[in-house]
């Protein structure tokens, strides 16, 4: 006897979007946006190119920007780390997540943090700033500071732009070094920076003898 096929379902409103989100995200992992069409995610996601229309009537703009949302989110869910043991080894962790989303999103993230691309504006740039600045809250946290200073805000900060700049030039060096010596080499110039700015400001002095002591 052959086989019944399987029954087809009828996908929600919710879960189509979703599916087309999924298939856009897996061709802007790897090619700069403006390399993908819509009749590109149309294929990926095995509809038509006036499917993707319904659902994203402005076109391959309105998609970009969904996408990069959903991309956004699932950054800023690396940093969140739960509150719970030293400091460095959370750091760390947070820092594997980072990376391996660095990893299976190469050619896309370079896009996004690069510009440039044509598909580019003001709300592109207001997302991924949204990444850093969320970012930077959820390291502020786990310093357990709940009023930084100029100073250690700007220290912060500054780290953040350059773990950006090496997920870069990582990916631009065909993914060298590994990644786990990669993500300790951050955490060591994140207490590096830290060290310098604690030379000049009482409050980031405090919060490097803390982590000296819970080393």
């Amino acid at each position: 006897m052959t086989p019944a096929a399987p029954a087809y379902r009828r996908l929600s409103v919710e879960e189509r979007r979703s599916q087309l989100l999924e298939a856009a995200l897996g061709l802007f992992a790897h090619r700069a946006p403006e390399e993908v069409s819509l009749d590109d995610v149309a294929e990926a996601a095995g509809v038509s190119r006036p499917l993707v229309y319904r659902y994203f009537p402005g076109g391959k703009q309105q998609l970009y920007e969904a996408a990069l949302r959903s991309a956004a989110d699932e950054l800023r869910l690396c940093f969140d780390e739960p509150r719970k043991g030293p400091l460095l080894p959370r750091l760390a962790r947070a820092l594997d997540r980072y990376l391996a989303f660095v990893d299976q999103h190469d050619a896309g993230f370079s896009a996004l943090l690069q510009g440039g691309s044509v598909v580019e504006t003001s709300r592109t740039t207001a997302i991924v700033d949204g990444v850093r600045r969320a970012a930077a809250e959820h390291i502020l946290n786990h310093l357990g500071v709940s009023d930084p200073g100029l100073r250690l805000r700007t220290t912060v900060r500054m780290w953040i732009t350059a773990v950006e700049a090496a997920s870069l030039i990582w990916v631009d060096e065909d993914k060298q070094p590994p990644l786990d010596e990669l993500r300790d080499w951050l955490v060591e110039q994140f207490v590096a920076v830290l060290t310098v700015t604690a030379n000049r400001d009482p409050q980031t002095a405090a919060l490097v003898r803390t982590m000296t002591e819970d080393v």
